[in-house]
């Protein structure tokens, strides 16, 4: 049992040791773990997306309010924002539309996190 394990390990040992050779690398996923841990806890409060529409419905909101998280940004006003802004815009307009992300530094100040 002990072998196996040190087997595993020496046999995914560039894997393991990846992060040392590139600092941008984390050395585990706790980041990631983190943002979904709220839904994993708060699943059985996702019934209402029981079907496909909904379940995308869902999972693009979850998306904003990490990215806008992960950028500094308060969500509740991000999504206010974008509420407000969104139906006056032309959503197919690519260029109209990077004016919304959630990581540019115009991006109004109310919806930063003070």
């Amino acid at each position: 049992m002990l072998g196996g394990a040190i087997r595993y390990c020496l046999n995914r040992w560039d894997k393991l040791t990846a992060f040392l050779l590139d600092g941008r690398l984390e050395i585990d996923n706790n980041i990631s773990e983190r943002s979904i841990k709220p839904f994993v806890i708060g699943r059985k409060n996702w019934l209402f997306s029981n079907t496909p529409k909904g379940a995308r419905a869902s999972a693009t909101i979850y998306s904003i309010v990490e990215t806008a998280k992960e950028n500094g940004l308060n969500s509740f006003e991000y999504l206010k924002y974008l509420f407000e802004k969104l139906p006056n815009m032309d959503v197919e307009d690519k260029e109209a539309m990077d004016e919304v992300l959630p990581w540019l530094t115009s991006l109004l100040v109310c919806c930063r996190v003070k």
